[in-house]
């Protein structure tokens, strides 16, 4: 559309006209006029168009004045920058309308609030630059919004503030950097109808994990209030994740919800100068989602349609990133912005750089945790940002290489955080200001560590690590640790499958791209111990056994789910699910609780259920537990986990499997009690695996064989009872190796029988991991798959090419003689 109109309805412009009226209103313009029927709500408005900045900058004859004054600044001196912007800002705000531009303006405004039967309807006022959401440029966060705006008076002064925005330092900053022309870039303005988020919630959600770049996620932070929170990092928010491919099916795909932090709000203030204010949220809020389940997946499935609208006119992938309310007074959920991603879009996965630390002490140096941003590493001195304003920036003294710690950044603060080495904050979540700049840089980032500042001196030198997990960790001194590239271009094929065994849920986005065949183990117990914290037994029966203080510490863990009960099923099933979610639809084979009774007994609550056993290595442990009385009903949580995670959130692909089971009886017995809890091998294609372990488990392979659909070779507890040794034991130590000839021929016992029942074996233990001439051994023997670690992944595709290449060369050879 070429235009010199001033003003434009939304639903006239579209994704062709982002010179016209900016990225955000092309976009927003573009899903009306395309997305409403299919039944995505926005909420209307008009656009005071960047003809309309320009005649505006014309008539006040700023545009000389602005270039004279950026051009004699040092805006690489912070103080200068800061004088510099200010200067300019002021002089924007402070200029005259046109006559014309004030009648249309208002006349738009008064159109706006009759359609909604109002006198002066409240409106938010949100800057769009035409060159804010280009592939090279994100330009986070720097044009202003303000909301709760009535009356065209203020109205005026908002646009004039809009306008004055595209010259806030960290932008002055930012297009420099860019080598972007000032008056190259326009703005427009959006006047929009208030969602009264204020009685509800807001936030906003990515068509992408923000970490991994994982394509097939929608993740959504919300809060209670006006969206702004979330937005500046004030609060911890809610999160939800949600699996696309199974939501396109008709599931209930969420995968993941943590509760937030959300101890504040912003709500609209009650004066012409207090448009908004922050106030504490109830006890009730606190405890609560700020999305119940239909609403959060109602949001994604618009985010998915979002996505794929924009994917469809770009012919390419477009991943979103959106701005979402709910309305407090109707309880309607609307869109209020979207726009292109643009960190993860464009980066190439064809390379993947590992980070490990080498410091095995580190855990020692351990001072505090916060949720990580990106997947790097690094050191530097504190440097503690305390400035109440913008304006006290100028009074730090930042070095390059600093770590910035901070209650919140502040937008304003960019050429601060682009000098930092890491990025440390009291408050936010994973899509705050400090998440994306940080995205955006490339630097490591831990946010919502709740007292930073506190802990942390100025000038103490610390390592923020962000490669441990979704928790980030901050360690006091420089921590060593290696960088591992790898280049997946240059890897092999192997015709023996290699799958991964993943215990981290918050790592297993990050794993998906490397190219494997699915998990070959997930272990529960790292879901348990790491989520959950408790003995599935205390959670069930705190309430009689007399403990105030247990009872008191479950019900604070347990905050936000119905039952304690329920808080042990979900987070179980969400931690199976994110691996799941990851390796869709490959296999990914989910083993049941493998912990002994003294690990058991170290879990809160585990002291009032858990036998003193002199070795609990080989004592009440895997699937003895599960049908014995004392533990079946925490076992049946565990069947309740896997059945959410098939039935409800549609992720057929896990397979379960039954550790330590020492006789083909006992192993009935654990399918009675998977029946009784509703878990029934066969039914929906459910397939169950048995942990080869034991000598037992290969002298009666066949009779095992009958009863499960595959093996999976467990060589650390193989080689402990093959050798009769305790491998915690440090003193025989020495004799520990899977290598072992009677451990060779137990596994080489386990292939042949479980070939001859017509059985898939394979194996999902350390040894493959550690020796690559073990895995070259197991593929000799004709093993269907072998499962290792991450960081031996490679290694081991190397090895078993090389080895298959051998077996080729012999095969022809024993041919050719043959012939």
């Amino acid at each position: 559309m070429k235009s010199n109109k001033f003003i434009l309805n939304l639903n006239e412009v579209g994704i062709n006209d982002i010179e016209i009226v900016g990225g955000k209103n092309a976009s927003l313009g573009e899903m009306i006029q395309n997305l409403t029927q299919l039944d995505v709500r926005i909420p209307g408005g008009y656009v005071i168009t960047v003809e309309a900045y320009k005649q505006y900058i014309a008539h006040n004859a700023l545009q000389e004045k602005i270039r004279e004054i950026v051009k004699s600044a040092d805006l690489n001196d912070i103080d200068a920058l800061r004088h510099c912007g200010l200067k300019v800002r002021r002089m924007v705000a402070a200029g005259d309308f046109p006559d014309f531009l004030i009648d249309e303006i208002t006349e738009a405004y008064h159109n706006l609030s009759q359609l909604y039967k109002q006198t002066d309807v409240d409106v938010a006022v949100r800057s769009s630059a035409t060159a804010e959401d280009l592939p090279d440029a994100s330009f986070a966060g720097q044009q202003e919004t303000f909301l709760n705006v009535s009356g065209a008076e203020a109205l005026l002064i908002a646009v004039r503030n809009c306008f004055a925005s595209l010259f806030t330092d960290r932008a002055i900053s930012y297009r420099e950097s860019f080598n972007y022309d000032h008056f190259d870039i326009g703005l427009s303005v959006c006047v929009q109808k208030m969602v009264r988020s204020d009685m509800a919630c807001s936030g906003v959600a990515f068509s992408l994990d923000t970490e991994s770049g994982f394509k097939d996620a929608v993740i959504i932070n919300g809060a209670y209030g006006l969206g702004e929170m979330i937005v500046q990092g004030a609060v911890s928010p809610d999160e939800f994740i949600v699996f696309k491919p199974t939501l396109k099916q008709g599931y209930e795909a969420i995968v993941e919800r943590k509760l937030g932090t959300k101890d504040k709000k912003m709500v609209y203030g009650h004066t012409a100068t207090e448009r908004v204010k922050i106030v504490e949220t109830s006890k009730d809020e606190l405890n609560t989602f700020c999305l119940n389940d239909k609403q959060v997946l109602e949001l994604s499935r618009w985010v998915v349609t979002i996505e794929d609208y924009y994917s469809g006119i770009k012919n390419r992938w477009c991943p979103m990133d959106i701005e979402w309310a709910v309305d407090g007074q109707s309880g309607e959920l609307f869109i209020v912005q979207a726009r292109p991603e643009t960190i993860h879009s464009r980066k190439r996965h064809n390379t993947i750089t590992e980070y490990a630390i080498t410091d095995n002490n580190r855990l020692d140096k351990l001072v505090l945790k916060g949720i990580a941003v990106g997947d790097k590493i690094a050191s530097g001195n504190v440097n503690i940002l305390v400035a109440q304003h913008k304006d006290e920036i100028s009074h730090i003294d930042f070095k390059k290489g600093d770590v910035l710690v901070t209650d919140m950044t502040d937008p304003d603060w960019e050429p601060i955080m682009k000098m930092a080495s890491a990025i440390i904050t009291n408050k936010g979540g994973r899509t705050c200001h400090a998440a994306i700049v940080a995205r955006e840089l490339g630097v490591p980032a831990i946010v919502g560590c709740g007292n930073a500042t506190e802990v942390l001196q100025q000038g103490q030198l610390v390592t923020a690590s962000c490669v441990e997990g979704d928790v980030g960790l901050i360690y006091s001194g420089a921590i060593a640790f290696k960088e591992i590239h790898y280049n997946l271009d240059e890897l092999p094929q192997t015709g023996t499958p290699v799958m991964l065994n993943v215990a981290s849920p918050s790592m297993a986005f990050n794993f998906s791209h490397i190219p494997n065949k699915g998990v070959g183990l997930a272990r529960e117990e790292f879901i348990i111990n790491n989520y959950i914290k408790v003995h599935p037994l205390a959670l069930m029966n705190h309430q009689t056994l007399g403990d105030a203080k247990l009872t008191e510490q479950i019900e604070e863990i347990t905050r936000g789910f119905k039952s304690a009960e329920d808080f042990f099923v979900e987070k179980l099933a969400c931690g199976i699910a994110r691996i799941a979610a990851a390796f869709y639809p490959n296999k990914v084979i989910v083993r049941f609780s493998d912990f002994k009774s003294n690990e058991y007994f170290n879990l809160l609550g585990g002291k009032y259920f858990e036998p003193t056993e002199e070795n609990p290595m080989i004592g009440w442990r895997g699937a003895s537990r599960y049908y014995s009385p004392e533990y079946k009903e925490a076992f049946g949580l565990e069947c309740r986990a896997i059945k959410l995670v098939r039935e409800k959130m549609g992720l057929k692909n896990v397979v379960v499997m039954i550790p330590f089971c020492r006789t083909p009886k006992e192993l009935l017995q654990v399918y009675e009690s998977m029946n009784q809890y509703g878990l029934n091998r066969g039914e929906d294609g459910l397939e169950v695996y048995l942990m080869a372990e034991l000598p037992s488990n290969v002298i009666l392979a066949d009779q095992f064989a009958k009863h499960i659909d595959g093996f999976s070779i467990g060589s650390n507890d193989l080689t402990q009872l093959v050798l009769g040794l305790d491998r915690d034991s440090s003193l025989v130590a020495h004799i520990y190796d899977e290598r072992n000839e009677a451990v060779k021929i137990m596994i080489t016992m386990l292939i042949n029988s479980a070939k001859k029942a017509g059985v898939k074996v394979g194996i999902c233990g350390q040894g493959p991991s550690d020796f690559p001439d073990f895995a070259q051994f197991l593929v000799e023997q004709g093993i269907d798959s072998i499962s290792v670690t991450p960081d031996s992944f490679f290694k081991t595709v190397n090895a078993i090419h090389e080895i298959e290449n051998e077996l080729k060369d012999k095969e022809e050879v024993i041919l050719r003689k043959a012939v």
